[in-house]
């Protein structure tokens, strides 16, 4: 399955059904009286986030959504059924935002939220509706109120507890394949992962999400390389394990390169728990390596782990790393949200 995470989508919510101008005519009844009935409403359109969806695909082939139109109303009192509605089903972590790209509509992190995007128009009064005691024979009706029609853009963010940054060919592809059983692409050149890649990961009694995003370069805030369009899919993550490349001669400027695109795209991407790694670490000598380490822990004022995912060097210390700062993120908001709340009441 191909990976979408934004996708542009037209919808538009039923018209209500017209009212109906109708008398009741019988034999040997002479003024029968009117008996048009309202028309129905116009289905709406729904946004409803699913829990076994985690792409957008869906909606490369298909971008119309139209709700039904309300019935109108007939003679005999009868009222018009109502339209039925349009669903449109989403994975967790989507965003649905206006036409201008800016506007947030609405953010659906959980299966089985859902929020309406277009209402349908209300059924329109048939003359029964107008009758009194002075205006006996009415002839007046009213029309179906018209639905809402509207651009709106799908934009996923997925959900993951960690995730993975650093330069193309930093070994993130290969960390997320040892210690999941995600399968991304890997290869010895740069820009081998196009799209986000998630595993989930087990670290002594815990177990998390990972995600691997394709590699940030200099420039990528102002759209080099592929951007900094995946950022998102990290944005959601409680800590990020920032991966430097050893092999390179100059990791210091690798660091900072990644932390400058991470501060343009957003400060609160920027502000998140980071731990820093350097990987490949098996294939430098040691010498080389602690002449790495050295230049890296000036820059960052503590000492980076030390990673080799093809030897497994260091992978259970890096997971450990992240399985503690989840937990204490955890118990933050736990205790962040007992505070705001209180203690709740026992229950049998």
């Amino acid at each position: 399955m191909k990976f979408l995470d934004q996708a542009k989508v037209y919808i538009k919510s039923g018209n209500g059904g017209h009212g109906c101008l109708s008398f009741r005519r019988e034999k040997f009844i002479e003024y029968g009286g009117p008996n048009g009935g309202d028309g129905g409403r116009g289905g709406s359109v729904f946004v409803e986030c699913v829990a076994n969806l985690n792409t957008l695909i869906d909606y490369r082939y298909q971008q119309h959504f139209k709700a039904k139109n309300g019935e109108p109303g007939m003679g005999k009192d009868r009222a018009g059924a109502n339209g039925d509605d349009c669903i449109i089903k989403v994975p967790p972590g989507t965003q649905v935002y206006d036409e201008d790209q800016e506007t947030l509509i609405a953010d659906l992190q959980e299966a089985g939220q859902r929020t309406r995007i277009a209402r349908g128009g209300n059924g329109g009064f048939g003359n029964a509706h107008f009758k009194t005691s002075t205006n006996q024979a009415p002839r007046r009706t009213n029309p179906g109120q018209e639905g809402e029609e509207l651009t709106i853009w799908l934009r996923l963010k997925l959900i993951a507890d960690a995730g993975l940054v650093g330069l193309p060919n930093a070994g993130k592809s290969t960390f997320l394949a040892t210690v999941s059983a995600a399968k991304p692409k890997i290869a010895d050149y740069p820009f081998t992962t196009l799209h986000p890649n998630l595993g989930v990961v087990r670290a002594g009694d815990t177990d998390f999400v990972l995600a691997d995003i394709p590699g940030l370069i200099e420039g990528a805030s102002e759209g080099a390389g592929l951007g900094t369009r995946f950022l998102g899919h990290v944005e959601r993550c409680r800590v990020l394990l920032h991966l430097i490349d050893v092999t390179q001669e100059n990791v210091v400027e690798a660091y900072h390169t990644i932390r400058g695109e991470l501060s343009a795209y957003s400060e609160t991407l920027a502000s998140k728990e980071e731990i820093v790694a350097l990987s490949k670490c098996d294939a430098i000598d040691p010498e080389t390596l602690e002449a790495r380490v050295e230049e890296i822990s000036a820059a960052i004022g503590r000492p980076p782990l030390i990673v080799s995912a093809a030897s497994g060097l260091g992978v259970d210390q890096a997971l450990y790393s992240l399985t503690r700062v989840l937990k204490e993120s955890r118990a933050a908001e736990l205790q962040a949200e007992l505070d705001k709340n209180g203690p709740q009441p026992w229950r049998p």
